[in-house]
């Protein structure tokens, strides 16, 4: 897409820089979905427009392309977080496993699919289609009423501090929280890690 529209001449700048930024307006905006503080529709585009807002390029109707020309792409894209699949596997035989996502319900079932990890879950719950987000206790205690599970037997394992730590731990949950920044983790009310495979070592 940044080739195609030549995002590099429009906007003066190379694609690893572009990526950097729209990133950072990305978890912003997801981070405000996840309260409900913007909509579905205005996240789509408006993390591509701001991007190129960022760099002086004005120009809506092309984060309007790029939004839905993304959401077609991205889910059949296959490169999973380092030691994903051997940690599943490790996992599968030894704890009921399961999604809560606040992703886009239109995709979730594709990406899903297309990097063979569906087998692994055994309940997908996408917060689109129940009408609250993480970290909404609403979405957790659904979760324990579609598995059958009590709140001490729930362990959330995520790389989102506010939506999957704090919305475990409201729930009454344990919590495992994956930073790609590791550093001591003082909140002795979770655990933190900065690879998944260390959760074999804790699990």
């Amino acid at each position: 897409m940044f080739l195609e529209h030549d995002i590099l001449e429009h906007c003066q700048v190379d694609f690893l820089d572009f990526i950097t930024i729209y990133e950072s307006i990305n978890h912003e905006l997801w981070h405000l979905y996840s309260l409900n503080q913007t909509t579905k529709e205005e996240l789509r585009f408006q993390r591509f427009h701001k991007a190129f807002l960022h760099f002086k390029y004005d120009n809506l109707d092309l984060a309007h392309v790029w939004a839905d020309d993304y959401l077609k792409l991205s889910p059949y894209k296959t490169h999973l977080v380092e030691d994903a699949a051997e940690v599943l596997e490790y996992l599968k035989d030894r704890y009921h496993l399961h999604i809560i996502t606040n992703g886009f319900k239109e995709v979730q079932h594709i990406k899903l699919d297309a990097c063979k990890l569906k087998p692994f879950f055994k309940q997908v719950i996408i917060s689109e289609e129940h009408g609250f987000n993480k970290p909404d206790l609403r979405i957790f205690n659904l979760a324990q009423e579609f598995t059958g599970a009590k709140n001490h037997e729930c362990v959330m394992i995520g790389d989102n501090y506010e939506a999957d730590i704090i919305g475990a731990l409201n729930a009454k949950w344990k919590a495992v929280y994956l930073s790609a920044t590791p550093k001591e983790n003082t909140d002795k009310n979770f655990y933190r890690i900065d690879r998944l495979i260390q959760l074999k070592e804790m699990l």
